[in-house]
């Protein structure tokens, strides 16, 4: 069944499915069709988003478990709900003693039956890793740990096994050969006889002969441990991304397939969910497979739901960053994508590309960072791969030599040669990866390697043209050599390749550059400041031609800043010299003391962004609660950019200037607040009507609109935690049941009636809105190029829409998020006066039919 929008549900201990219970009331009434839960199966205890699971086959107890869940889904029924599906194939969540799965292949290597559930190289030519597994969970060098007494030997009668474990929450089973040997240290014949007294005499790391025990016995396990910075040069599986405490998955393998879709299988199959959202499909080894097998079980399944579940096939949406120009195959036979190229496109509408020049120079001047987006962005893939994966890009070179060595054709390219091509061609990958399998690659793939063949020539240099040329075929499905060699190469390069672009993108280079942090979200194109009404009429025409239910998504539990935060530093896209003057002038009002001016900058954007409709600078509770959130901001920001500090190496002493600073920014009264309040205050109507602007365009257009938790009010949050934080729900359903807005465009109310307004035309007209032509329409006259406008028709009904996109100069003018009639002066469209539609609003619309 297609949704007609969605709703996002954040679940964790403090947010279960009884608390989801009571709220279904207030979702029908705002109109939604499907509760979009974030994931449910079983996580690691304390987990606040649910991507932590440690066994995918079950409901997590933490949020009400199986019973709670069908109780949540009874409730949604009875109001005329469903629910979407949130999975995680891509990875589980390892270390601790919580995933059995890991347990079991620490304890019995290669043996374990589950040894093939994780994409571990066993044999990766370290001879201290031939048949082990790095176990990078150490928090110091490993002689240091070890004669330290963290780690210490324990019986675990009840589980029938021994475990080293460390720091009281690491558990590392060994090996059953070794249960005698350390019964027979610790003076007992069987598990239960043993003593923890006895355990630790015998293997006392603090003492010689215990330390030399107990590193004998690790010595001989299937797992080697180390210190956690080891990971990024030495590990030999797959993690998410740079996190040792997520192994990826080999869902490739039926096995694993099955396994790991169980539980949402046999839901959807009961009826009880409509459809899934999956998790970085890129991280997996054939996305496009992947895709196809998950809707073939899911229609295979559709018989045996129940006659009271919905009808029609299942919902399948990816989470998917799609770069420019980077189209969504069709045949992978999903709905779309989550909504990252939505968000992106409409954040682009909203910005004025004119503004470019002065805030390029502007950046600059402040920070004297480039303003070239690309230049920055190759600088962290570098360093990226250098840093966190150069582990991992050894072992992709080193299939590549294997490769070669197959054929005849390629055998004198060199190790280091395929190393070196490898490192340059990531640098320069402009999307996230290809989709080869070895033996072919869809069309698609051909320009994105051509372009970056000559980019990564160009970047390495002549003599490493060759083997950069030679991957490229390769990766084309092309090429000599074995085929399981080519087909485990082309793996390992594009599951490389996924995780590089996005810690090095999103990851890092989004917070180094700053020119203007509203286009630095995810799956933003931060290169390109603002876009034209057409370019926007063009991806939504583009995206409804092959998806067009594809999700549409504004914010999300991953976003870096909140929809209308991000709406009201468009604002200064529209009016940037406006923003250059202040900015400036805020630049002297405090002491930097050794801050970096552009860190400050970053800061100072950061504010005016997050900054409260409702908090006035005499606010000393509201002020504090506001640096609270801004610090938590800024150190994530000082440490994912890894300039001055990391989190692998956090610079105290920096960040501490940098939090001593926010605090003088925000202290009641200071000099900066005087001047940064008004000019705030003087542009927030602008960012509402941009606000409005965006929700409008994202519950009109095709596409099936998600409204993220709390958004139907204001949503000036910033990256998470700080976007997952509780909402209150009293005040929404409140607003539902008011008349009108009462609170003026200050008030939530307004967007929240807008929304329900919306969603209500939805429920009435669903063919409109499912299935309607889009077609845009040409304005002519004086505002011609600062607003859009479209029709969409179906079945004799008619929908016209006209939305300033850049009214920012007349909402500050007049002091309010709706300009004169005036303004739009003798704007027309479709041969009617565009103020007869909007009555002066920044955007209007008519249906007729």
């Amino acid at each position: 069944m297609t949704p007609r929008a969605t709703y996002r549900v954040q679940f964790h201990a403090d947010f279960t499915f009884a608390d989801a219970e009571r709220l279904a009331p207030y979702w029908a009434g705002l109109g939604i069709s499907h509760v979009y839960a974030s994931p449910i199966a079983t996580a690691r205890k304390g987990s606040i988003h649910g991507y932590d699971v440690v066994d995918p086959m079950t409901i997590n107890p933490a949020l009400g478990g199986e019973e709670g869940f069908r109780s949540l889904v009874e409730t949604l029924r009875r109001h005329d709900l469903g629910v979407i599906l949130d999975i995680v194939p891509n990875h589980v969540a390892v270390g601790g003693d919580d995933n059995e799965w890991w347990l079991d292949v620490l304890a019995k290597g290669p043996a374990s039956a589950y040894a093939r559930f994780f994409d571990i190289d066993w044999n990766s030519g370290d001879p201290a890793l031939e048949g082990k597994l790095l176990a990078p969970f150490l928090g110091g060098p490993y002689a240091e740990v070890l004669a330290s007494g963290d780690l210490f030997v324990e019986a675990e009668p009840e589980r029938d096994r021994i475990s080293v474990v460390a720091y009281g929450s690491h558990r590392f089973p060994i090996r059953r050969e070794d249960h005698a040997a350390v019964l027979g240290a610790a003076g007992a014949d069987r598990l239960e006889h043993t003593t923890p007294e006895a355990l630790a005499r015998a293997f006392d790391g603090k003492s010689e002969t215990g330390k030399a025990a107990l590193h004998e016995l690790l010595e001989r396990q299937h797992y080697r441990l180390a210190h956690w910075r080891t990971a990024g040069d030495q590990i030999n599986w797959r993690r998410f991304f740079d996190i040792s405490e997520l192994a990826g998955l080999r869902i490739e393998d039926k096995a694993v397939f099955e396994a790991v879709h169980a539980l949402p299988l046999r839901l959807y199959a009961e009826g009880l969910i409509d459809g899934l959202r999956i998790d970085h499909v890129d991280g997996l080894a054939d996305p496009a497979a992947y895709c196809r097998r998950l809707r073939q079980r899911l229609t295979e399944l559709e018989a045996q739901r129940p006659a009271t579940a919905s009808s029609g096939p299942a919902y399948l949406v990816i989470e998917k960053i799609l770069a420019v120009d980077e189209p969504l195959a069709s045949d992978w036979l999903t709905d779309g994508t989550t909504g990252y190229d939505f968000m992106n496109d409409v954040s682009a509408v909203l910005h004025d590309p004119a503004g470019a020049g002065t805030l390029d120079a502007l950046w600059t001047e402040i920070s004297g960072r480039t303003a070239d987006f690309h230049a920055e962005e190759r600088l962290a893939r570098g360093e990226t791969l250098d840093r966190s994966f150069a582990g991992q890009l050894d072992a992709c070179a080193a299939a590549f030599e294997r490769l070669a060595r197959s054929d005849l054709a390629t055998r004198d390219l060199t190790l280091a040669g395929f190393r070196r091509a490898a490192r340059a061609m990531m640098t320069v990958f402009p999307v996230y990866r290809t989709y080869g399998v070895g033996d072919a690659a869809p069309g698609s793939d051909a320009a994105i390697r051509e372009g970056v063949v000559a980019a990564a020539i160009d970047l390495a240099g002549p003599s490493d043209a060759e083997a950069i040329r030679q991957i490229a075929q390769w990766l084309a499905g092309e090429g000599g050599g074995d085929a399981d060699l080519k087909a485990d190469a082309v793996r390992r390069f594009q599951q490389l390749s996924a995780p590089v672009s996005a810690k090095s993108v999103e990851d890092t280079a989004f917070y180094r550059f700053g020119r203007l942090l509203s286009r630095t979200d995810v799956g933003f194109d931060p290169a390109r400041l603002g876009a034209s009404a057409e370019d926007f009429h063009a991806a939504v025409r583009a995206r409804a031609a092959t998806h067009p239910h594809a999700m549409l998504a504004t914010a999300t539990h991953d976003h870096k800043r909140g929809e209308d935060g991000r709406a009201r530093l468009a604002v200064l896209s529209d009016l940037p010299d406006l923003w250059a003057e202040a900015a400036r002038r805020w630049q002297a009002s405090a002491p930097l003391d050794g801050v970096s001016p552009g860190d400050a900058y970053q800061l100072h954007q950061a504010i005016v962004g997050a900054w409260p409709l409702e908090l006035s600078a005499s606010d000393a509770e509201g002020l504090s609660t506001l640096r609270d959130r801004l610090a938590g901001w800024q150190q994530k920001a000082l440490r994912e950019a890894k300039l001055r500090s990391s989190w692998a190496m956090p610079d105290e002493t920096y960040e501490g200037a940098c939090r001593a600073y926010l605090d003088v920014l925000l202290a009641p009264g200071s000099a900066f607040l005087t001047e940064a309040v008004p000019f705030i205050e003087r542009i927030a109507p602008a960012g509402v009507a941009k606000s409005l602007a965006q929700t409008l365009l994202k519950l009109i257009v095709p596409g099936v609109p998600d409204v993220y938790q709390g958004t139907e009010g204001w949503d000036f949050s910033l990256v998470d935690p700080d976007n997952r934080r509780p909402v209150d729900y009293a005040a929404r359903e409140a607003w539902l049941g008011a008349e009108g807005d009462a609170g003026g465009w200050r008030d939530g109310a307004g967007k929240a009636a807008l929304i329900a307004r919306l969603l209500h035309e939805r429920r009435r007209h669903p063919e409109l809105f499912a299935s309607g032509d889009y077609e845009p329409l040409t304005l002519e006259g004086a505002r011609a190029d600062q607003a859009l406008a479209f029709v969409r028709r179906h079945g004799g009904v008619e929908l016209l829409v006209v939305c300033a996109t850049r009214a920012s100069e007349a909402c500050v003018q007049a002091k309010d998020a709706d300009p004169s009639i005036a303004w739009w002066g003798d704007t027309r469209v479709a041969g009617r006066s565009v103020s007869e539609i909007t009555k002066g609003e920044v955007f209007g619309w008519r249906l007729d039919g």
